[in-house]
């Protein structure tokens, strides 16, 4: 049996992204959630894990989707943010069905100051729901954590009563995952907050479990964005199996894991701790920082190795008059990126134990 038997390939929403994460969590697997910007990046993604007979989950962050819609637009309404992202989950739609696999669409990090980011995407997901059935995303992230807890978890259950009826997930982070992402620094926050306690997670739990099962829970364990060696960050994973245990005691029943958790700020970690965390129930991983180094990887050795070929359109070390077009082609350069991409990608799955699960 493997996720084929339990969920179709395409799109994955509403029950199936549910019965998707309830068998990453009996199997004892993750999935990556790549934080992608161009289609090139998009259909990279795929490739790798088609390539490793797996799940996948492609997001945008604010900044990301913009890129998605052109550098060149204004974004001071989230305009380009709304639309870029719009734009790469109707790519997504468009090109997933050819890679055979399950794949989830999904929106990164909104904190308060951009939360008409989010209301432009939830509106995007409300006409496709009238006209097919399902939302455009598979599930957004709203993440308020810097804000006050009160402030926090009314909000996000505000947005998942919208959400809901869709069968559209929403993530949402409790505890603060410290470092610089996207625009979002939380470099100087107390070392506390990386800490998120059970009674908080609980809390979270008894807000939203009333609305319906479609949430998912970011909570900090230590966690920082960006890169850093191994042994910089001081890594808690098994706070995340006292938040399944203390709710569990809470609410009784026989799953030991009832929460469905995430684990952001991954980049630096090691195997072990990685292991750790999705044993306890963690379904989905953010992968940014070192997928963005991947695909620098690519280009650049590219480069280096072909500079002579590149210097001029015509002329090279073959001759003055030998063309230098299909090296400059962008499908050659950019191609070597994304295959350095593939690779750390299918690193990532075999992190997550997400190889062959389908």
């Amino acid at each position: 049996m493997g996720v084929l038997d339990v969920v179709p390939a395409g799109i994955v929403t509403g029950k199936n992204l549910l019965k998707l994460y309830d068998y990453c969590q009996e199997k004892g697997f993750a999935i990556p959630a790549v934080n992608c910007t161009s289609s090139s990046t998009v259909n990279a993604t795929l490739e790798a894990a088609r390539a490793t007979n797996s799940p996948i989950i492609l997001q945008v962050s604010h900044g990301g989707a913009a890129y998605f819609a052109g550098k060149g637009i204004k974004n001071d309404n989230n305009q380009a943010s709304i639309v870029g992202a719009i734009a790469a989950a109707h790519h997504i739609r468009t090109v997933a069905p050819l890679y055979n696999i399950p794949v989830v669409i999904h929106s990164d990090h909104c904190a308060r100051k951009i939360l008409g980011w989010l209301d432009g995407m939830i509106e995007a997901d409300e006409e496709y729901f009238k006209k097919h059935g399902e939302p455009l995303f598979s599930s957004h992230m709203i993440d308020l954590s810097a804000e006050d807890k009160a402030y926090n978890i009314e909000t996000t259950a505000k947005y998942m009563k919208r959400l809901a009826p869709m069968g559209c997930l929403l993530e949402m982070e409790i505890g603060i995952t410290g470092g610089e992402e996207d625009g979002v620094n939380n470099e100087d926050v107390e070392n506390a907050a990386l800490y998120t306690q059970p009674e908080d997670v609980y809390e979270v739990y008894t807000a939203l479990k009333p609305i319906g099962d479609m949430f998912c829970i970011a909570a900090a364990f230590g966690n920082v964005h960006g890169v850093y060696k191994p042994g910089n960050v001081k890594l808690e994973p098994i706070l995340l199996k006292r938040h399944q245990e203390y709710v569990k005691s809470k609410i009784g029943g026989s799953n030991n894991k009832p929460l469905f958790l995430v684990f952001h700020g991954g980049s630096g970690s090691t195997e072990e701790e990685v292991k750790e965390a999705v044993s306890y129930g963690v379904v989905k991983m953010n992968v940014d920082t070192d997928t963005q180094w991947a695909y620098l990887e690519g280009v650049r050795d590219y480069v280096l190795k072909n500079v002579d070929y590149i210097r001029t359109q015509v002329g090279n070390p073959e001759g003055s008059d030998m063309p230098n077009k299909k090296y400059y082609d962008p499908r050659v350069w950019v191609r070597a990126g994304e295959i350095t991409l593939i690779k750390r990608v299918e690193q990532a799955n075999a992190d997550l134990g997400n190889i062959n699960t389908l």
